[in-house]
């Protein structure tokens, strides 16, 4: 690892600095030093790129325009807000930290790194973002960007993949973060890592630090970041059932103890779960189907007739599973009751005025694309 001297430290914040007042990007959060502003776009901004976060941010100042309005609000009006976003967790630790704000906080902000991070969902980066930016603490925010960029500058091998190699760049990193705008300073080494120096399709022989970029002297740009590969996300086989009567489709709240809590879907039923319970018969599609049926007879007094809807499953992935989703269909000839179900029966019309995850858009979207009518109507 190359070692700054007091010198470069100064020569890199002025030009990085000076570069930035000149072509930081013109972004809705960056207008004003409001940290409930900078806290919800970097929650967005996790695992999210820019342009995808921008109209939702402005949807959800719009709809939550303070922390008080978010605390307050009906999580059914929070998920529909975050719908598309993905990794929904998210969204519900913005609300409980809402709540810790307006509740144990009287509203008031901490307003140091260490501070912040009592707050739910706010780890090192997010704090350090909201303390440089919001309230001009000289703290380093170190997130893949700034993973990426110090890693190329000083050659530094840690493997960013471990969690204690965040420590070690927090260290790194802290001397070099500008004291008198450190806001700006993390925000710089933010859009360098979008820019020149990128994961991908990075230009450093035209950063405007590549006099500081020991990486490009070294001719190992693509060898930085150290990091070893994520193992692959488990493959999760769903069945996914379309239960259709005249009053609409079955449709189900996620509970807290499943993942998408508090968003709708069609019954998802983990192939694996049910497979469980036909230890004596060879698993397939047909003996599904059966368990299936005798399931919902039998625990919820619901009896369905299932038919395969054609095609491939439903794919979607997550961060560490990958579901697959093949859809069944019962056509109802009477509404049921649903007295032992935890669901209820949703008109097609009314299907996308709740909050729906990615997954169950996806769902529909194969649905009708079998040569099913188009009975789901867009958002």
């Amino acid at each position: 690892m190359e070692e700054w001297s007091a010198a470069t430290i100064r020569d890199f914040r002025r030009t990085l600095l000076a570069w930035y007042d000149q072509e930081g990007r013109d972004l809705p959060w960056r207008r004003d030093h409001d940290p409930y502003h900078v806290w919800v776009s970097e929650i967005m901004l996790q695992q999210t790129q820019v342009n995808t976060v921008i109209p939702y941010y402005e949807n959800f100042m719009q709809v939550f325009p303070t922390v008080t309005a978010l605390a307050n609000a009906e999580q059914a009006t929070l998920l529909k807000a975050w719908q598309g976003l993905g990794y929904y967790s998210r969204a519900r630790n913005l609300q409980r930290a809402a709540q810790q704000l307006v509740t144990d906080y009287q509203g008031k902000w901490p307003q140091t790194a260490a501070e912040l991070t009592d707050l739910v969902g706010i780890g090192p980066y997010t704090a350090g973002a909201i303390a440089s930016i919001a309230f001009g603490e000289a703290v380093p925010a170190v997130d893949g960007n700034a993973f990426r960029v110090f890693s190329r500058l000083l050659l530094i091998e840690d493997d960013i993949a471990k969690p204690q190699t965040r420590q070690i760049f927090e260290k790194i990193i802290q001397p070099i973060v500008d004291p008198q705008r450190p806001g700006a300073f993390n925000q710089a080494i933010m859009d360098l890592g979008s820019s020149y120096m990128s994961a991908k399709n990075s230009d450093p022989a035209h950063s405007p630090v590549k006099a500081f970029d020991a990486s490009f002297r070294a001719n190992k740009v693509d060898d930085f970041p150290v990091k070893t590969k994520a193992p692959r996300p488990k493959l999760m086989p769903y069945y996914g059932l379309i239960v259709h009567s005249s009053a609409g489709y079955l449709m189900v709240q996620r509970d807290a103890n499943q993942m998408l809590t508090g968003y709708w879907t069609f019954p998802l039923l983990i192939q694996a779960d049910l497979r469980e319970k036909e230890a004596a018969t060879e698993p397939s599609l047909a003996t599904d189907i059966v368990a299936i049926e005798q399931q919902f007879a039998t625990d919820y007094q619901l009896p369905i007739h299932l038919q395969e809807v054609s095609g491939q499953p439903v794919s979607h992935t997550y961060t560490h599973q990958r579901w697959q989703v093949k859809l069944l269909l019962a056509e109802l000839e009477t509404v049921l009751s649903l007295e032992f179900y935890p669901g209820k029966w949703v008109p097609a019309a009314e299907i996308t005025a709740l909050p729906l995850p990615k997954v169950q858009e996806k769902i529909m979207t194969r649905f009708q694309n079998q040569g099913h009518p188009r009975v789901f109507p867009k958002n």
